[in-house]
This record gives C-alpha cells, sequence and structure tokens, in this order.
C-alpha cells in the first residue's frame, strides 16, 4: 500500500492541500474545527510528516545540541530530558554532547563540530571566557545556560546570586550563624559558583555575620566525594559549624554521609541545604532541602530561543527587515523562576 501523501489527507478532510499543510504547522489562522477534521485524517490515513523534506528545504537539518559539562551529574540529565522534550514539540532533535568542562570541547561544540549538521547550539559552559565567546562569526546559533559571560548572546538561567542569598537567609533564620558554603569560590568570577558565593556573603553582611574565607570550602568537582571530603576535611582541621550551604545537591548528599559518619546530627547539629532540587535529594535520609530550579522553564524558554535564533539565520533573503525576522527579539537575558524546597536536612520535617 501506498504510503499516504498530504493530498490524500487533504481529499479525505475535504479541504486544500495548503489548509492541511497551515494544520501541520500549526498556524493560527485555521478554525477549531478545520483543524479537528483534518488531524482526524491523518490520524486515520496514518500520514507521517517528512521532517527531513520539511527542514531540508528550509535550509535546515531540524537537530540542535546540547552541551552540558557532565551528563552523570543529575541536574544535567534532568534538564536535558526536558530540552529533550521541549524540542520534540517543536519537531527537532537534540543531539547530546558532553564537554567534561574542558575548553578545548567547548569551543569545538560552540563552532558546531566542524560541520553545518547542527542548527544551533544550547551551551552550558564551564572553561569558555568572555573573549571566547565575543566573535561567534560563523558560529551556529546559540543560547548559553548559567551565568552570563557575554552580554550580546542569548542567555537563560535563575538568579543564582538571589537564590544563595535566600537560602543561607532561611539557615540565619533558623539561629544558624556558623554556616559553611561547600563548593564556595572566590567571588569576584563570573561563573556559577562565584555568584552563588557572592549571594552567602550578602546574606551574612546583612545580618551582620563576618565573613570568614575559611568557611569557603573548596572542591575539585561538584560531586559527591568531593562534599564528603571537603567537609570531612573542615571538620578534622576544627570546624565546628552550625550550617552548610551547599552549592549544588550532589555536594549536599556527599556532606550528608560525612556528617552522618562522624555521628552528627542534621538538622538538629548541623542544617544542610543544596541547589538543584534532584531526585536522589528526596529520597536521601533525612530528604534534603534544595533550591529549585524551574528546569522545564529552563529547557522552555532555551529552546523557543533558539528555534528564533535559526529561523533569523536561516530566513530567505528579503525576509529580513532592519537585521530581525518578525517575531525574533534581540539578544535576550532571560531569568526563570526559582523557589526554596524545605524538607528534613533543615526543617526536621518534610514540607513542600
Amino acid at each position: 500500500m501506498a504510503r499516504p501523501r498530504i493530498k490524500d489527507v487533504a481529499r479525505h478532510a475535504g479541504v486544500s492541500e495548503k489548509t492541511v499543510s497551515n494544520v501541520i504547522n500549526d498556524y493560527a489562522h485555521v478554525s477549531d474545527r478545520t483543524r479537528q477534521v483534518v488531524r482526524e485524517a491523518i490520524e486515520h490515513l496514518g500520514y507521517r510528516v517528512n521532517l527531513a523534506g520539511r527542514h531540508l528545504r528550509k535550509g535546515r537539518t531540524g537537530i540542535i545540541a546540547l552541551i552540558v559539562p557532565e551528563l552523570d551529574i543529575p541536574y544535567f540529565a534532568e534538564l536535558a530530558r526536558h530540552v529533550i522534550r521541549e524540542a520534540e514539540e517543536r519537531s527537532l532533535t537534540v543531539l547530546i554532547h558532553q564537554s567534561g568542562g574542558d575548553r578545548a570541547h567547548e569551543l569545538a561544540a560552540l563552532a558546531g563540530f566542524g560541520s553545518t549538521f547542527v542548527d544551533g547550539i544550547i551551551l552550558s559552559p564551564l572553561a569558555l571566557t568572555a573573549d571566547d565567546l565575543r566573535d561567534r562569526a560563523g558560529f551556529p546559533p546559540t543560547v548559553l545556560l548559567g551565568e552570563l559571560l557575554e552580554e550580546g548572546a542569548d542567555h537563560v538561567a535563575i538568579d543564582n546570586e538571589g537564590a544563595a542569598r535566600e537560602a543561607t537567609r532561611h539557615l540565619i533564620g533558623l539561629g544558624r550563624r556558623r554556616i559553611l558554603a561547600v563548593g564556595g569560590r572566590d567571588d569576584s568570577g563570573l561563573g556559577t559558583a562565584e555568584a552563588r558565593t557572592r549571594g552567602y556573603r550578602a546574606a551574612l553582611a546583612e545580618a551582620g555575620i563576618a565573613y570568614d574565607p575559611a568557611a569557603l570550602l573548596p572542591v575539585a568537582s561538584f560531586r559527591m566525594p568531593d562534599g564528603a571530603r571537603a567537609v570531612t576535611r573542615a571538620l578534622r582541621e576544627g570546624a565546628r559549624p552550625d550550617a552548610l550551604l551547599c552549592l549544588n545537591d550532589q555536594l549536599a548528599l556527599g556532606a550528608l554521609r560525612a556528617l552522618h559518619e562522624r555521628g552528627i546530627s542534621v538538622p538538629g547539629d548541623v542544617a544542610v541545604i543544596g541547589f538543584d532540587d534532584v531526585e536522589g535529594g528526596r529520597f536521601s535520609v533525612p530528604t534534603l532541602s534544595t533550591v529549585a530550579p524551574d528546569k522545564a522553564a529552563v529547557a522552555k524558554v532555551a529552546v523557543q530561543l533558539l528555534q528564533h535564533r535559526i529561523e533569523e539565520a536561516t530566513a530567505p533573503e528579503g525576509a529580513v527587515s532592519g537585521g530581525q525576522v518578525s517575531g525574533v527579539q534581540a539578544p535576550q537575558d532571560r531569568i526563570v523562576a526559582h523557589r526554596l524546597v524545605l524538607r528534613e536536612s533543615t526543617e526536621g520535617h518534610a514540607r513542600h
């Protein structure tokens, strides 16, 4: 049996081929009744859209890349799931690349892997600098995640500094004064850890608590063993914290283990809070309080911005007016929501 074509759908639905095309492309000016009839015809005939042909006719491949530092960090795995889901709704395929936080790998990814098979890139950089991103001539359209490195780029993040300030304020509100920042860094840099450290220090200053550089516990990477080692080392060196602000949930989960092994009660002796709201924190003992970014919103905004940039880059000559395609905005710095999720590691009982 021959594969059904768009004209077969049009004939079955009693509409024009153009109307069928409008429904497939989800154009708004089709009535709900007509849209329903066409979709029923598509389902009845088993018609499938030739996505490859559609993309190629527009000068695109229909493939976007998501570049993250490490896929086995739960936050990035969960974010990738949301990006894939959002892209599928736009008939896009996602290629996922792990950079390892290596500058050479991030630069290669930013350049489209030396080919033209990627229409655009969503990049979470760790090693790139503002200079690396300043001249992007010839690079595929790119949306950055995390802290803003270059003002001329589309960018999506939560307010990391504000979120850390909020989390630290909560710990202070519980009466905690000796708060260590696990993963904290010199706050003069541009990265996410630096922004969260600035928020931590701002909250201390607001409460009149003196900042001690020794309260920053550096880590080699943001994994559970690093959190456990950092806290164990601090305790051995005589630190007596009553709270830990951990700059991601992996560090926090490692910290919980280190505290448990030394017989330190959480939250009785030490309250612990993390960042990212990964699934493991909901099943730890005690369950982990955390800053929860709206990962679905990060993915939605990032894919939406990237799709606009791709349309702009592949628009036919003459379709661009004043340097923009209709509906595509100037470079965007988009901040999405976060919320403080309070569980047993700070509250002593679960709150959601």
